[in-house]
């Protein structure tokens, strides 16, 4: 089996789909050695991290460790969240050097321009999670009855803030994908505007989803985020004449 590479609007010829394979394989492994490369720098840098990542509780609310091994898997997770946002520039790089041989030359030329916007967006989503730490940390522990010593097993409390970095920083790509289809012509601003109500209702869901810990500042957050980007894209899309 091959797979036809393009130039322009005319195929230039194929490569079979075990090159694709081994190609698909060495990228993943360069991926993984630039996470590997961020994740050390994570890592060494671990205690200044914790500190960062701690000031957004309350001065009254302690963090406790439970189980022997919490305290390196805390260190591991770090390194793994800060390994992906330091390499996502290497990240992005691959993905387009993987898809890139099947797009025509205007395809690429249209597409190629945005791959630092969706670097840019990326850490756009980062950031508004760091924003609504303390927000959330703050709802959630509200609920903490009278009384009640206010600790947290901070196993618990690191894995809440990688799931929302994480989840911002990937759902904030979004529109990068949408302008992509739109420039190959496979969506359109008209189309989008036809599915809005069904696109708010997705954007509930995921919101609802992609955030842990139950409060309701995050999941808002991160909808109206959303459902903002989406609506400048339809904007974007439309003046470009599409």
């Amino acid at each position: 089996m091959t797979v036809i590479e393009r130039d322009g609007n005319a195929p230039i010829g194929a490569m079979p789909l075990t090159g694709h394979l081994a190609e698909l394989r060495n990228r993943i492994i360069w991926s993984a050695l630039a996470i590997a490369l961020g994740g050390s720098l994570g890592f060494a840098w671990g205690e200044p991290i914790i500190d960062l990542l701690r000031t957004p509780l309350p001065d009254d609310v302690r963090l406790i460790q439970l189980e022997l091994g919490d305290g390196f898997a805390i260190r591991i997770q770090i390194a793994f969240v800060v390994g992906v946002i330091l390499a996502m520039p290497v990240l992005l790089w691959h993905l387009w050097r993987f898809i890139a041989p099947g797009l025509t030359a205007s395809e690429r030329r249209a597409v190629l321009p945005w791959i630092p916007t969706a670097l840019a967006f990326f850490a756009l989503g980062v950031g508004i999670a760091y924003v609504i730490l303390p927000f959330a940390a703050t709802f959630l522990l509200s609920f903490v009855p009278e009384g009640v010593d206010r600790t947290i097993n901070i196993r618990s409390y690191f894995d809440f803030m990688s799931t929302l970095f994480l989840a911002f920083g990937a759902l904030m790509e979004y529109p990068i994908v949408l302008i992509g289809l739109s420039r190959v012509g496979i969506i359109t601003s008209e189309r989008l505007r036809r599915s809005r109500r069904v696109v708010i209702l997705a954007m509930f869901i995921f919101a609802a989803v992609a955030t842990p810990g139950g409060d309701l500042v995050s999941p808002t957050v991160l909808w109206a985020a959303l459902y903002v980007l989406f609506e400048g894209t339809i904007l974007f899309i439309r003046r470009t004449g599409r």
